[in-house]
């Protein structure tokens, strides 16, 4: 089930289903309307949810504001795009408490990456709506490489078409403002091949939280868009990716597509290949790394529930967006 594309006028409704808006302190008055601003270019007409400012001991708050600001945003005719102020750690907190039914009865664009994977994957797994990964509202209100990122978010939640995911000039990971962008090294190819299929997945520890609930999708005949941030050092993100092969059961999964590793994760090309290589299930299936998703900027936005191709081959891989 797609939601409708965006269109000029379209409302666009920013809500804090994980952490809340004051948590990142740095998002001053002046940056959010700064960054309502961006929004606003865009031809969307920007409202808040009610308890967004509201803040307890874990950056958050109760599981009933956030529903009700959830159920509120679906509710509303004059709202066409859910966006996630930030992501953050206990989004899965709200998945028992949301009413499927009102989200089945009035389908729209949810978008938002990080801690969001555990909501937009559920609502997809239980209602088959397609859901994004992609900017938070906090990504716009900090705008660095904003070009690229809000080129794909056209191209994914305006345009109709098929799109080609090409690979940023440079990037900056995520930080202090005055982290310098670097020159981006392009995609790695780490197995050639040729897929095309369901494409599921966002962070990675964020997925791995919903294995053996019924917030889980089939992995069948799909590809994986995974990312992790700095605390998923090479290690961690190795047994990750295991815990979820285990999960998904070998000879599932058509390919893989990585995202960009943040710097503090210690995260390498060599040790990234290793990891690969360690993995059975892995075997013969196209695998490309070093996508601009994941927490640094800019990033792509891409359906969580559409379809995608991916192919590599002499050293060279191409990604096309299908269905969105």
């Amino acid at each position: 089930m797609m939601p409708p594309k965006l269109r000029p006028s379209d409302g666009v409704r920013i809500i804090a289903p994980s952490c809340s808006l004051p948590s990142n302190r740095w998002m001053t008055r002046m940056v959010i309307a700064k960054g309502r601003k961006i929004l606003e270019n865009l031809g969307l007409r920007v409202s808040f949810g009610r308890h967004i400012n509201e803040m307890d001991d874990f950056d958050s708050t109760t599981i009933a504001h956030r529903i009700e600001d959830l159920h509120d945003a679906f509710r509303d005719p004059n709202v066409q795009l859910i966006l996630c102020v930030r992501g953050g750690w206990n989004a899965n907190q709200l998945l028992r408490s949301i009413d499927y039914d009102l989200i089945k009865c009035n389908p729209k664009i949810l978008c938002g990456f990080s801690d969001i994977t555990a909501l937009a994957t559920a609502i997809f797994a239980k209602t088959g709506l397609v859901t994004y990964c992609g900017p938070n509202f906090s990504t716009v209100c900090r705008p660095r490489q904003l070009e690229y990122t809000l080129d794909a978010f056209r191209k994914c939640l305006m345009g109709k078409q098929s799109f080609d995911v090409q690979p940023s000039k440079r990037w900056t990971d995520f930080g202090s403002p005055r982290t310098k962008p670097r020159a981006n090294e392009g995609f790695w190819i780490l197995h050639e091949g040729k897929a095309e299929g369901l494409l599921l997945g966002g962070n990675l520890c964020t997925l791995n939280l919903l294995q053996g609930t019924e917030f889980m999708p089939d992995f069948r005949g799909s590809i994986l868009f995974l990312e992790d941030d700095y605390e998923s050092a090479p290690h961690t993100f190795d047994r990750d990716l295991q815990s979820l092969l285990h999960a998904c059961g070998s000879g599932n999964i058509r390919g893989f597509v990585i995202g960009r590793f943040q710097a503090k994760s210690n995260m390498t090309r060599s040790l990234l290949e290793q990891i690969i290589h360690l993995k059975k299930e892995l075997e013969g299936i196209p695998i490309i790394a070093n996508v601009d998703f994941g927490h640094s900027h800019p990033m792509i936005t891409f359906p969580i529930g559409g379809r995608v191709s991916i192919a590599v081959k002499n050293r060279t891989a191409t990604i096309e967006i299908l269905e969105h």
